[in-house]
């Protein structure tokens, strides 16, 4: 039987830290930067971690449930 593949869609975007959370980083930060503000773009650039309604998710696509 073939192994289940991750999604590669999903690798790209998502770490696993050690205590098994998900990180992930924001969006909108990549174009259209003339407009927001500094302090707005600062916040974007720091990554945060995946919402617990949407862990569940993620982790199927990483394949680890």
């Amino acid at each position: 039987m073939p192994k289940m593949k991750t999604k590669s869609s999903a690798k790209k975007r998502f770490k696993v830290t050690g205590s098994g959370k998900i990180k992930r980083k924001h969006a909108y930060k990549s174009h259209i930067l003339t407009k927001k503000s500094k302090k707005r773009k600062l916040a974007l650039t720091h990554s945060t971690l995946v919402h617990p309604t949407d862990e569940k998710s993620v982790k199927q696509q990483l394949r680890l449930i």
